[in-house]
């Protein structure tokens, strides 16, 4: 080409959690079935939609308007509804002027890194979430800066590196926090919430949390709301309905706007977002319309509740059959539907491996391993492919020194549940006393 194509840090952006498919297909292509723990798609897990939920879903298609655009902001009647469900909280209120949607969390993500200067740095936890720590990458054109999250204390946030981090880095404009988070199932209690608005009142920084997982918590814990704790500081939620409907193909999600007049400066970037979606015109309006509908349906409580109840047993189940294993940090989950298991320090070398009764797909994994610089970790995921044909993800991945890899808890069948844990569990032990010496 006559001129570069791609700016800089473009190349940043990775997304293993979908980039394992690739391999993960081409053992399907020999004739073998899969095991997909690599992506939260509660429907890929058996997850059924419920038949009062379609049929809100249906009456919307009859109507004429279900067709048409939205405002730029999204529809005003469901930013309306929104904000009271953020207002009856008892902590920042908003107006449906401070919400605006976008077509998923992913679009969000985007668009809020796009409009920051490469100069400005979100820092965020580590293990990360790809969809932020690439995209805030690939604007800064840099590594991430991350704070740890330490699996010796339940994945619990190392605030003292947190706060030296921001403290010596000036060109740290903003906190990101995924609560409940993933890949970890840790959900931050409100005295960690309130060190991170403690934090950025010290250094006059934004707070962005990503919540989409607010309302899918179980086994007595509950999320704590950013906007119940954030006072008077500059803050984005990140919201969605992908997991919790679950509807992740509708791709709809919004941004709550919390304090938008306390900093001239973020007041731009709330305006800047706006003026990029009217550009757009608008977000798909099908979704939006729903929201309303399916959250103040007499049986969304109950249903929520019951989804939540599953996910905590399947937590349970988890715990029950890797909790104990030699060689591995496990922690119980609290939220969301992941959960991250780590080996511990020095237990993995590049001589274990597992057995693998197929030449066929020795030798796809004599491919994939061919890289003398992959991290253990992956190696470990990549045998676990070729012989249990479960996909998961490694952890390192996840921009994190750490070793290990990512399941999720939302197999709908408790048979094929604990099948696919007890395998794992064995594959676990198989592997790492398949060579102890280097």
């Amino acid at each position: 080409m006559r001129q570069l194509l791609l700016r800089p840090g473009a190349e940043e952006l990775s997304y293993e959690i979908r980039g394992i498919v690739k391999k993960a297909r081409q053992i399907e292509s020999l004739g073998y079935p899969m095991t997909w723990e690599n992506i939260g798609d509660p429907i890929q897990k058996s997850n059924h939609v419920p038949d009062w939920m379609k049929s809100i879903i249906a009456d919307l298609l009859k109507e004429d308007k279900t067709y048409g655009y939205a405002d730029s902001k999204g529809v005003l009647e469901t930013r309306k509804f929104l904000a009271d469900l953020n207002n009856e909280k008892k902590g920042t209120q908003i107006t449906a002027e401070d919400i605006l949607f976008f077509n998923g969390l992913g679009d969000a993500i985007a668009k809020l890194y796009q409009f920051l200067v490469p100069t400005a740095r979100i820092i965020g936890p580590s293990p990360a979430y790809s969809t932020h720590s690439s995209a805030e990458a690939a604007h800064a054109n840099t590594a991430p800066i991350t704070y740890k999250l330490d699996p010796d204390n339940q994945w619990l946030p190392d605030m003292e590196d947190l706060y030296l981090k921001v403290k010596y880095n000036p060109s740290i404009v903003g906190i990101l926090i995924i609560n409940p988070d993933n890949p970890t199932g840790m959900v931050y209690p409100k005295e960690v919430l309130e060190g991170f608005v403690k934090i950025a009142e010290e250094f006059s920084l934004l707070l962005i949390a990503d919540e989409i997982y607010q309302n899918i918590t179980y086994n007595g814990v509950k999320a704590v709301a950013l906007g119940e704790v954030v006072g008077n500081r500059p803050a984005i939620s990140l919201k969605g309905i992908s997991k919790e409907f679950p509807w992740p193909g509708a791709r709809c999600g919004w941004m709550e706007f919390y304090n938008r007049e306390a900093s001239r400066e973020f007041s731009k970037l709330c305006q800047t977002l706006e003026n990029a979606k009217m550009i757009e015109v608008c977000s798909t309006i099908l979704p939006q319309l729903a929201i309303p509908r399916i959250m103040s349906h007499p049986e969304y409580h109950a249903y929520r509740v019951q989804a939540n109840t599953q996910i905590g047993m399947r937590s349970d189940w988890m715990r029950e059959i890797l909790g104990d294993i030699p060689g591995i940090k496990f922690n119980p989950t609290q939220g969301a539907f992941y959960n991250t298991i780590v080996f511990d320090e020095g237990v993995l070398n590049p001589k274990q491996s597992l057995p693998i009764e197929d030449a066929r797909l020795q030798t796809l994994l004599d491919g994939w391993l061919a890289d003398p610089e992959m991290p253990l970790d992956k190696r470990f995921v990549y045998y676990l492919l070729a012989s249990e044909r479960i996909c998961v993800v490694p952890i390192s991945s996840f921009c994190s020194d750490l070793r290990g890899f990512r399941v999720t808890l939302l197999e709908e069948d408790e048979a094929v549940f604990k099948n696919t844990f007890e395998r794992l569990g064995k594959a676990i032990r198989e592997y790492l006393n398949s060579d102890t010496k280097i």
